[in-house]
């Protein structure tokens, strides 16, 4: 794997993490329509670890106030202090996609076959519409310090659609937020910190296995997809939280729309302008 193969993946990974448009199949697309080879669930994980850091420099008041928390309560919890709530509504919201997630990797399935094009070209179609519904008919009155805990589980639930390509966390996240009437930065805002212990489980468990692999060379290659994809994060970060000051999502589902018809125009044979 070359340097420019490296930055190219990790700079794509960090600008669409946070915008609602699937971060992991832009990842798998970028291989299949290149002359570029899959990166890997290694690499994968590494720029998604990079962007984490960009969420926790970002909003770090509200992953001290977390930690603060924590301290005061950790094993009764305490809605009544902020930063307790906010780490069980986390706590709570990723108990759905662990579960989940293991039970994928137990049955060995995943989605990088020949049909995975078909399969993001739904998805990133289908989710993106809803996203449209979602952000259309949602009310905008609930902030995060308003979510209970079958908010909390219903985003959660959301979340392990986005296990498969094309979904989009984010996307899939914010979605449900909206239904729930979350405002929109504030539903993106719970989104990214909902993604901070999912990622870092699945980060530290590829990891585990590359150190058993002793496979060091894909490690060094890992650590320098983290650096590209903290940089592109959190530009990403600010200007997502920028634009929803005073915006809606539809930019995001036009762009869904468009890529996902492409793809499953490709797919089925009917033009073939992605094929290398």
């Amino acid at each position: 794997m070359t340097d420019l193969h490296i930055v190219l993946l990790s700079i794509l990974q960090g600008l669409t993490e946070f915008l609602p448009v699937s971060s992991s199949g832009h990842l798998i697309l970028f291989s299949k329509f290149t002359t570029f080879p899959d990166q890997g669930l290694a690499l994968d994980v590494a720029v998604h670890l990079g962007s984490i850091i960009a969420v926790v420099i970002y909003f770090w008041s509200d992953v001290w106030m977390v930690i603060k928390g924590i301290l005061k309560n950790f094993f009764v919890p305490n809605f009544k202090n902020p930063g307790n709530k906010l780490f069980w509504l986390i706590f709570i919201g990723t108990i759905p996609v662990v579960l989940f997630g293991l039970f994928l990797r137990s049955m060995n399935i995943e989605f990088r076959d020949d049909e995975g094009s078909k399969i993001i070209g739904w998805t990133i179609l289908g989710f993106g519409l809803l996203l449209f519904v979602a952000d259309k008919i949602g009310m905008t009155i609930r902030q995060v310090k308003h979510l209970g805990i079958i908010d909390a589980l219903l985003i959660g639930l959301a979340q392990c659609v986005a296990l498969i390509p094309g979904t989009s966390r984010s996307g899939i996240t914010i979605t449900m937020a909206r239904f729930l009437g979350m405002e929109r930065r504030e539903a993106a805002k719970f989104s990214m910190l909902l993604a901070i212990p999912a990622i870092i489980g699945a980060a530290s468990l590829i990891g585990f296995e590359l150190y058993e692999s002793h496979n060091f060379q894909e490690m060094i290659l890992a650590v320098d997809g983290v650096t590209y994809s903290f940089i592109a994060s959190i530009i990403a970060i600010y200007i997502i939280m920028w634009w929803l000051q005073k915006s809606t999502f539809l930019p995001f589902v036009i762009y869904r729309v468009i890529l996902g018809t492409i793809l499953l125009l490709n797919s089925y044979g009917y033009i073939d302008l992605l094929k290398n």
